[in-house]
Parts: structure tokens; sequence; C-alpha cells
């Protein structure tokens, strides 16, 4: 193709193990594609689907380029993945040569794009607009390299830029199982032998990422984070604490605001002991708090971890939780824990049977007695993306253990990692609904946090911990004062109700805290909620 070209690229969101890119995460893969264009010498413009949503038009080009699809069922809160429906809807729009990447590529509407590629969509593009034949294949590391860099500026196209948005870095591709097979549901062994960044190369990306405005960063895209900078001979490799104290030293050295992870191994945490402890020190050291190390037992069935050939035992996960709780467990400047676990399950491999589903509330009790904490657990139901399963999922059943897991253990957990009172910092709130406000905290795999009256959206406020649900929690805006607020707010407050706050509203304004003991007329409520409340001076 010639040179100075336009390429559009239409942001669909992807969401798999591997990536997120689900607002406010946007994805390695689509600034991948930027690069590859960019390398080319194409003229490059971002558009996201929720753009297009809010009436974005889209530009003729040369080329149009899409990225599609989850291979993860998430729920999401103010965005989601654009569904088969809108991609059917938007291909009469595009202009030029067309190219659809991600899990969409596999679907029936792929059909009406030139190439749809289900690799590497850099790399496939690239090949094409160099005039070479668009065949699937995997980009070199040093494309890889050079793509990042260059698809940085694209960026600040995005609707979150600069925040709350977060970046995805990537720090290899592969997985040490390769050998094998790996696990029998992941696709990640398929791109064979890992291919490593080596710790220069990302800390390049990143310092640009930093200086055109990013604050929050999330080094995923691994299989185990742990075993960054190993040897490639080992299923399960030796850890290398230098090259990961290395580049995380680096990456805090630059102060983001928010500098997360994602997957480990618990094998290798467990077979070598020394060197994993080393390492989570440094994470816990250098990231930022309420950061997640998500673990994939998948299940705690012998029978069906040996016919899925998966990662890790149950014995070798409650090591990986003790050690992760011992090192990460304390509090941090967020209000979370500093670093925990989480916990993948998967539901539908083969070999399931019911007492599956026992053996896994059995391990999950086990770390709730033991006084642990564990940060998220993930129950899903497998994705046919290699294979098809045999097991057919009793969908009453996984309703069951799902509902005892989020009722028994979940609120346990939020309980133990997020005590009453504990203020979380920086909740930006995203979403109306009634007189309730939901925000997050920017990071990996956000707590929901509900406020019961209204806040200003798109901004982010100190919540002090007042309520738990299953997987969230209730708060209210820290400090909250009671000359200042509104009836609404004030009747949100833990015990108060609507007589009490409207008693509240009419002896305003107060000269102190003490002054609304005798109107609450209730010591146990007012003392629980003495530390929370503050009255301004008002004439």
């Amino acid at each position: 193709m010639q040179k100075d070209i336009k390429v559009v690229l239409i942001d669909g969101y992807i969401d798999d193990p591997a990536a997120l890119g689900v607002p406010p995460y946007i994805s390695p893969m689509i600034r991948a594609v930027a690069g590859a264009s960019a390398d080319a010498g194409a003229d490059v413009e971002y558009i996201s689907v929720d753009m297009i949503r809010r009436g974005r038009k889209i530009p003729d080009a040369d080329v149009s380029v899409v990225l599609s699809g989850n291979t993860v069922p998430g729920k999401y809160l103010r965005s989601m993945p654009m569904s088969l429906k809108e991609l059917g809807s938007l291909v009469p729009k595009l202009r030029g040569w067309k190219l659809i990447g991600g899990s969409a590529a596999s679907s029936p509407v792929a059909e009406m794009f030139d190439f749809a590629v289900k690799d590497d969509l850099a790399a496939s593009l690239y090949d094409g607009m160099t005039g070479k034949e668009v065949n699937e294949r995997y980009r070199t590391l040093d494309e890889w390299n050079r793509w990042m860099l260059l698809g940085a500026d694209m960026v600040s196209q995005h609707q979150d830029f600069p925040h709350p948005l977060i970046v995805e870095i990537e720090t290899y591709r592969g997985c040490h199982r390769y050998g094998s097979g790996g696990c029998s549901y992941c696709i990640e062994p398929l791109k064979g032998r890992p291919l490593m960044r080596p710790p220069g190369d990302i800390l390049a990306e990143a310092e640009k990422l930093r200086s055109i405005g990013i604050r929050n960063i999330r080094v995923g895209g691994q299989t185990c984070i742990i075993s960054y900078g190993s040897e490639c001979d080992s299923a399960v490799p030796r850890p290398n604490p230098e090259a990961l104290n290395e580049l995380f030293r680096g990456l805090k050295s630059l102060d983001f605001s928010v500098l997360h992870v994602d997957n480990a191994n618990p094998a290798v945490i467990s077979s070598y002991p020394d060197e994993s402890a080393e390492i989570i020190r440094t994470l816990s050291d250098c990231c930022t708090s309420g950061n997640v190390l998500a673990l994939g037992l998948e299940s705690a069935d012998p029978v069906v971890f040996r016919e899925n050939n998966l990662n890790s035992t149950s014995e070798q996960l409650m090591d990986a939780v003790r050690m992760i709780n011992k090192i990460g467990g304390r509090r941090g400047e967020t209000g979370l824990p500093a670093l925990l676990p989480g916990i993948n399950l998967i539901c539908g491999l083969d070999g399931e049977t019911e007492d599956t589903y026992r053996l896994n509330t059995e391990v999950l009790k086990k770390i709730l007695d033991e006084g642990l904490m564990v940060r998220r657990i993930n129950i899903r139901q497998v994705m046919p993306l290699r294979k098809e399963f045999g097991t057919k999922i009793k969908k009453q059943m996984f309703r069951s253990f799902k509902e005892s897991v989020r009722s028994e253990i979940d609120q346990e957990m939020l309980k133990r990692m997020i005590p009453g009172g504990t203020v979380l910092k920086d909740v930006y709130m995203e979403l109306h609904d009634g007189n309730t406000t939901f925000g997050r905290q920017i990071g990996t795999y956000p707590i929901l946090v509900g406020v019961p009256y209204k806040l200003d959206l798109e901004t982010s406020y100190d919540i002090t911990v007042t309520d738990w649900g299953y997987r969230s929690i209730t708060g209210i805006s820290t400090p909250f004062d009671v000359n200042g607020m509104p009836m609404s707010a004030i009747e949100g407050l833990p015990g108060i109700g609507k007589k009490r706050a409207a008693r509240i509203v009419m002896g305003r304004p107060y000269g102190s805290v003490d002054d609304l003991r005798g109107i609450i007329e209730d010591d146990a409520v007012f003392e629980s909620l003495r530390g929370i409340l503050s009255v301004s001076r008002r004439s």
C-alpha cells in the first residue's frame, strides 16, 4: 500500500484473561495496532465504541480496523464490549480495506470483513500495509517494542484520558507450560515458548506513556508475573527476582498514581518460596495498595486437575495464599491491603462432578477459617476457545455454588479486608442509580462502592465504609459535614433513618459533633458515627 494513508481504529473493547480493555482500561492490543499503522506510514485515528454510541461519525478511511470481543464474561459498570448486533450495524459504515481482530474475528459477523485475524492483529495489518501477504503470525520482539512506542500517543484520544484511564502494559507472551499444551481451556500455550520483553524496553514504553500524561498503569498480559525474566526451559520455572526488581523499581520511580499487576502461578510460588517471597516483597513495596495477584487454581478437584492438565494443586494454592497474606497483608495508603491474592475458578471442565463443587468450597472455607484474606474470587464457566468440553454444566448446581460463595465467603472476606470505619481513598464516582451513587477506586478488579445519596460523577471522594454486600460495600463521603449535607444524605447514615434525619436537620447548625448525642438519642449509634461526622463553622 502507498504511504500517507488513513487508518481508522474502532475499539470495540476486548476482555480476556491476558488483557483488559473495557474502560477505564485500554488494551495493549489496540495500542500495538496503532503503532503498526504508524510504522507503515499511516495517519491513525482512534474511535471507541462508546464514542460511536454517543453519535460519533465514522470518518472516511483507506483502512478500517475493528478490535472487539470478550472471552471472559464480566459485569460492567458504565461501559461494555461491543455486541455482535452493534458490530453488524457498524460494518456497512466502514470504508476502505476492512480487518477485524479479537475474539469477534471468530464470529459470523467476521465474514463481512476482508480479513479476520485471530492471532496478532497488529502483525497482520502491518504486513498488508507494507505490501506483504496477510497471514496469521505473531510480531517479533523488535516489532513489539517499536510498535508500543509508536502507538503510545493514541491513548490521548481515549474518552477516559488522562483519568481514570488505566493502560495495560505487557511483559511477555506465551506460557512456560507450552510443551505440554498447558491448561486445556487456555489459548496462551498456543503462542509457544515465552517471549520476554527486557525491563529496559518495558520501562521505555512506560516513560513514554507517563510523558503523555498517563497516571495509571497495570502490568498485565502475562500468565505469571512471578515468572517474569525466568528461563523458559521449565514448566515451573525458577523465578528471577533481579529482573523483576529492575522492572518494578524503575516503574515506581516514574511516580504513577496506580501501579498494579495481574496473574501469578501458585505452583511457582509454592515450588520456589525464597525467590517468590523476594518478588512478592518487591511488588508489595513498589506497587500501589489494593493490588491483586490472581492465582489460577481453576479447580480443587484432583480428577479435573489431571484431565485438564491444570496449573496447580489446592495445596500449592494454600502455600501461595499464605505467603502473599504474610508479606502483602499490611494496609496501604488507599485504605486497602498492599497486595492480596485473588482466586480463579472455572466450572465445566472435563471430569467435573458434583463433588468438584464440594472440594472447591472446602478450599475457600479453609482459607476463611485460617484468618487469611482473598481480594477477589472469580467464578466463571469455561469458554470453549480451544476445544469442546464434555461436561454439561448443571445450571442450578453452578448457581447454588456461586451464591453460597458470595454469601458465605465473599461477604466475610470483605468485612475482614475492609473493616467498618476504614477510609477508602479516591473513589471515582461513575453512575447514579436513583439516589445512590456508585463508584470504584481506580485499579485492578476494583470493589464496587455505593453511597446512599447523590455525589458528583467523574469526581473522586474519600469514602468511609459503613456496610458490606456480597461483592460491594456501602459508605459515606468523608468528611461528612452534618451542617451542610442534605437530609437525603443524613438519612443514609447507619442507624439514622428518616425521623432522626429530620430532627438533625431541624437542629442545625451544630457547634460540635457532641451536640448530636442528644438529637440521635442512642449512644451506640452516636458512638459508631462519632469518628465519621464533622461540623462546619457556619454564621
